[in-house]
Order: structure tokens, then C-alpha cells, then sequence
């Protein structure tokens, strides 16, 4: 029997357990195969894979992706994928920050020829509807494979690449195939205001609360069902196997890669949905730090926030008196002062309620604090009322009151779309 180089590359390619469709109800199974890095949990491309990538056969395949997309030994699913002969592998589609990763906040790395690969890469930021369709289209896939780590949180602006990635393989005829990853902070809830559709934007298209709880799968289906029904496009999701909805991302055994170069660990992402809506305001977010959106701060501020943060006696979390001098971003190169969030019980905290408890407690203690002047914070928040409930002197309490019976609706519809226990 003669093996090509290809093949021969291909037979140290990911494994996994069975692999399972769920676009409809379709299951195929492969023996796994135990190897160096695997943990408890298997991602969908470990299922694909161990599948010998039975459903992207005979197709033309395009991959969504950036450097979150590993194998469980950290080597990246295109640079697995390429040589191997089962799979077709004809495209790369980069989101912000870029495929490889080489771009920081709001930017990409355009279109190019991968150094590793020699496949085309095609940038996707900010790209949607029929321009991102006709990009498809130029390419010449059949399928488009997504598979990014998301970090829980609206904002983040990879589920609305899937979204918008959704919309365009439907203008364009493609099929679209989904991989898993676990949610970092855990699938346990949804917390937080869901977005008033007026305020669409990239860091938040439609109405699913501010931090959602779902992984990219269950996000795929509630988007097909609820905000594409009258377009859809063909789905195929390849779910996870081991994960439970109470797992927090180092319960896994996976590796972490940083998702964008300001979610170093899964730390930041545990805090990510709550504080980074000091983006919206004149305080640094942390940018520039080691430990970004866990510091936050400003020229001016001293020991009085985190004593009146500390005096909410908010679970989970304590807060501690900072002084940090960022490298880049809001304060350049100056010192200056703030808190840093210690989450102490995981189980317990609110990111959300947290973030909203800190920017009362700022705009109380510090005289200098102020809106971002694009009024960024309606935009992530996605309604005015956060803004104009903590400007008319609304306390923590009254601001996430004003969301419930939103929070409410969302969470019912959720549940049709969860497929983890």
C-alpha cells in the first residue's frame, strides 16, 4: 500500500469521539483513539475529525476560524486539515484580529495567501449580507466550517461573525456546518439586558441578552430559528461530548488561546461581561495591562471606589485599590488609579450585576467620570436605559430591575436551544 505525503501528514490528525449532525438527526460514530493532550471534554472538530470528516465529504471547504481553532495537542484544525486527503480543504475565512491572530482590536489582516498553507484567506470584519456572500462565492466552497472560541458575552464580536456568516452562506447557497466549544464562564445562565434592536450593531446584532449562556452550536440554531426563519441556512452543528453546562473553561483538560489579544485567560472572560463596559465610559478597561478587565481606572481616583464597591457586599467578588500604568489604549504610559476585581467564589458572581455596581459606585466616588461622548455604552448595553438610570442616580439594585422582564423572555426562548445538561 503506498501513503502520499498528504495522507501520511493526515494520520497524525486530531481525534476524538463519535461525531454527530445535527442539523438534523443524523449520527455517525468511529472508535476513538486516546492521544497526548486529550482532555475530558472533546470538541466538535475532535468528533469530526475522529469521523474521518464524513460530513464534509465530496465538498469544497471554507473554515471560519482564528488561533482558537487547536486540536486538543494544540496544533491548528486548518494546518491538520490541509493535507489531509479526506477533507478538501480549499479556503480560510479570518474575523477581527485575524486568522492567525496578528491584529489587535478592530482590525484584521485583509486578504493574503497563508505563509503555512498556501490557502487563500479572506477577511470577513465587518463584512455582512451580500458582500460577505459574494466573498463566498468568489472563493468557490460548498461548505462553510465555523469554529472560534467564543468568550460568553454579547459583545464579543465572534458570535456575530457566526451570524452574519450565517446569513451570507444562505444568500449564497452554502451549507454551513457549526464545531463546538465550550462557553468559558459555564452554559448555567443568561444575565444581563437583552439588546433593544435599534441599537444593533457589530458588538451586538440582535436580541439575546448580554451575557448568554449558550455555546456557538446553541447560539447557531436559536439564530437560524429566530432571527434567519425566513431565510435559513442549511445547518449542520457537530456538538461536544463531556461538556456540562456547570463547567468552567479549566474543567475541560483543553487548552486555552487567547481569543483576542485582551482575553489572555479565562479569568478575563469570567469578568469580560461586566466590565467591559467601561469601554463606554472615560475609565481604562485595563488595555494595555496584564490583567485586562480585571483593572480599571483613571487619572484622579483613589481608595474611595473600592471602598464604596467593597461596601456593596457583592457576592463572589472583592475589590482591591490599584495603581497600574498602561502600555497602550486609555492612559497611555501614565499612572493611574482604580480597583481590581478579585472573584473570589465563581459560583456565586455576577459579572453583569458587578459591572453595573462599579460604574455606580465610579460616577459616585469620582468627580471626573463621564460617558464615552458616542454614547459607546448604549450600543454595548444595548439600550439607553443604563446610561440615564445611573445618570438620574439610580443604585445597582433599580438598574438591573429595569431588565428582568426582558432577561425573562429571552431565557424562555434559550431553553428550545440548549443541548447540554
Amino acid at each position: 500500500m503506498s501513503l502520499s505525503r498528504r495522507g501520511l501528514l493526515a494520520a497524525g490528525g486530531a481525534v476524538g469521539a463519535f461525531a454527530a449532525t445535527a442539523a438534523g438527526t443524523g449520527v455517525a460514530t468511529a472508535a476513538f483513539t486516546p492521544g497526548k493532550g486529550h482532555g475530558r471534554v472533546r470538541t466538535g472538530f475532535d468528533r469530526l475529525a475522529a469521523d474521518g470528516y464524513a460530513l464534509l465529504k465530496g465538498q469544497k471547504v471554507g473554515v471560519v476560524t482564528n488561533p482558537t481553532g487547536i486540536t486538543s495537542d494544540v496544533r491548528h484544525i486548518v494546518d491538520v486539515m490541509h493535507p489531509d486527503e479526506r477533507v478538501n480543504l480549499v479556503a480560510v475565512f479570518g474575523p477581527e484580529h485575524g486568522f492567525r491572530g496578528t491584529a489587535q482590536a478592530g482590525g484584521s489582516e485583509g486578504r493574503y495567501d497563508d505563509p503555512a498553507t498556501g490557502l487563500p484567506v479572506y477577511d470577513t470584519y465587518l463584512k455582512s449580507g451580500q458582500p460577505l456572500a459574494d466573498v463566498f462565492t468568489a472563493s468557490g466552497v460548498d461548505t462553510i466550517v465555523f469554529d472560534i472560541q467564543d468568550a460568553g458575552a454579547r459583545f464579543y464580536t465572534y458570535i456575530w461573525t457566526l451570524y452574519d456568516c450565517m446569513e451570507a452562506a444562505a444568500l449564497a447557497g452554502k451549507r454551513f456546518v457549526v464545531l463546538d466549544r465550550p462557553n468559558p464562564v459555564t452554559g448555567r445562565a443568561a444575565l444581563g439586558p437583552v439588546l433593544d434592536p435599534a441599537f444593533s450593531t457589530f458588538v451586538g446584532r440582535r436580541e439575546i441578552s448580554q451575557a448568554h449562556g449558550m455555546t456557538v452550536t446553541e447560539l447557531a440554531l436559536l439564530f437560524n430559528a429566530e432571527f434567519l426563519a425566513q431565510r435559513p441556512v442549511d445547518l449542520h452543528i457537530v456538538k461536544m461530548s463531556g461538556w456540562k453546562r456547570s463547567d468552567f473553561f479549566d474543567a475541560t483538560g483543553l487548552p486555552w488561546v487567547p481569543p483576542s489579544p485582551n482575553m489572555p485567560t479565562p479569568d478575563t472572560a469570567l469578568v469580560y461581561s461586566g466590565t467591559c463596559l467601561f469601554e463606554g465610559t472615560n475609565l481604562s478597561e485595563g488595555r494595555g495591562t496584564t490583567r485586562p478587565f480585571e483593572l480599571l481606572g483613571a487619572e484622579g481616583i483613589d481608595h474611595r471606589w473600592a471602598a464604596a464597591a467593597n461596601a456593596l457586599d457583592l457576592p463572589g467578588v472583592a475589590f482591591r485599590e490599584a495603581y497600574f500604568a498602561p502600555t497602550f489604549s486609555k492612559f497611555q504610559g501614565k499612572t493611574v488609579g482604580g480597583v481590581q476585581l478579585h472573584v473570589q467564589d465563581r459560583e456565586v458572581f455576577d459579572p453583569v450585576r458587578t459591572g453595573i455596581a462599579l460604574l455606580v459606585t465610579a460616577k459616585r466616588t469620582w468627580g471626573g467620570f463621564a460617558w464615552r461622548s458616542d454614547n459607546w455604552i448604549d450600543k454595548l448595553t444595548g439600550n439607553t436605559r443604563v446610561r440615564t438610570m445611573i445618570d438620574a442616580g439610580a443604585d445597582t439594585d433599580e438598574v438591573v430591575g429595569a431588565w428582568a422582564e426582558g432577561l425573562a423572555a429571552f431565557r424562555a426562548a434559550r431553553k428550545r436551544y440548549l443541548q447540554y445538561r
